[in-house]
C-alpha cells in the first residue's frame, strides 16, 4: 500500500484537484484508493459526493473513533473515502500540549488492512500545520502540485524544508515521489518558463506530465464527477490519466 501526502502550504496549487482526479485515474486503472481529506474546507468529500459524515476524520484525532468506522464508499470505481468536516478546524487547538499528536493519523493507518488498498492519498490543507505534518509523517511519498506561476517557486524551499524536518525526526522512510506542475497555461511563456525552472533546479523530480489549465477541470467540482467522468476526452482528464500512469511506472521502484 502506497502513502502520498499531497502537500503545498499554498492554496490554489491543485493539492484536491489532483486527489480527486488521480484517484480517479488510478481507480480506471484498476488501483484501490482510499482518499484521506485533511482539509477543514472538506473540497474533496463534497466532490466525492460523500455526506453525513458527523466529524469526519476529527474523531480519529480527537475521540478515538476506530478509523475503520468513518471509511465511506463512493459512486466511483476503486475510490473510498475518509471524510472531512469543519470540526477539523478546530483539531490544534484540541491537541494543544498532547504528546504525540503528530503521529495520531499513522498510528490510525497502521490499523487498516495492508491489502485492501493500493494507495492512500492524503488531501494537506494549505498551511504546514498540525494536519499537515500528520500526514507527513503517516505517509511514505510527497507528491507536491505547484501552480505554474513565479510567485509560487518561493513557497517550495519552505515546504522541502519541512519534508527534510520530518524525515529526519518522525518519518526517516519519507520521500519525496515527485513534483507536479498545475495550471499550466500553454498560451503565455510565463508559465513554461516556470515549468523550466522546476525542471532545471529539480531535474527527474519533476513528473514528465503537466496539469493544463482547463476549463472543464475547473467545472468538475460543481458536478460532483472527477474530470475522468465529467469530461473524458478533455485535457484535463488525459493530465490525470498520464500522472497515473507515471505513478504506477513509480510501482517497480518501491
Amino acid at each position: 500500500m502506497r502513502a502520498l501526502a499531497i502537500t503545498n502550504q499554498k492554496g490554489g496549487s491543485g493539492k484536491t484537484t489532483t486527489a480527486v482526479n488521480l484517484a480517479a485515474a488510478l481507480g480506471e486503472k484498476g488501483r484501490r484508493v482510499l482518499v484521506v481529506d485533511l482539509d477543514p474546507q472538506a473540497s474533496a468529500t463534497t466532490w466525492l459526493r460523500v455526506k453525513n459524515v458527523g466529524k469526519g476524520v476529527f474523531s480519529i484525532f480527537v475521540e478515538n473513533e476506530n478509523i475503520v468506522d468513518i471509511i465511506y464508499s463512493t459512486d466511483f470505481t476503486g475510490i473510498d473515502v475518509i471524510p472531512s468536516s469543519t470540526w477539523l478546524a478546530g483539531v490544534e487547538r484540541a491537541l494543544a500540549g498532547e504528546i504525540g499528536a503528530e503521529t495520531i493519523l499513522r498510528r490510525n493507518l497502521e490499523c487498516l488492512p495492508a491489502d485492501r488498498w493500493d494507495y492512500v492519498l492524503m488531501d494537506c490543507p494549505p498551511a504546514l500545520g498540525l494536519l499537515t505534518v500528520n500526514a507527513l509523517a503517516a505517509a511514505r511519498e510527497v507528491l507536491i502540485p505547484v501552480e505554474a506561476h513565479v510567485m509560487a517557486l518561493g513557497g517550495l524551499a519552505q515546504l522541502l524544508q519541512t519534508v527534510k524536518v520530518v524525515k529526519e525526526r518522525l518519518n526517516p522512510e519519507l520521500e519525496i515521489s515527485g513534483i507536479l506542475a498545475c495550471r499550466v497555461d500553454a498560451r503565455t511563456r510565463h508559465a513554461q518558463e516556470v515549468v523550466e525552472q522546476l525542471r532545471d533546479r529539480f531535474g527527474d523530480l519533476v513528473y514528465n506530465v503537466v496539469i493544463r489549465e482547463n476549463v472543464r477541470l475547473a467545472e468538475a467540482p460543481s458536478f460532483g464527477q472527477p474530470i475522468t467522468l465529467y469530461d473524458p476526452r478533455s485535457h484535463g482528464a488525459e493530465d490525470y490519466r498520464a500522472l497515473a500512469e507515471e505513478i504506477i511506472v513509480q510501482e517497480r521502484s518501491r
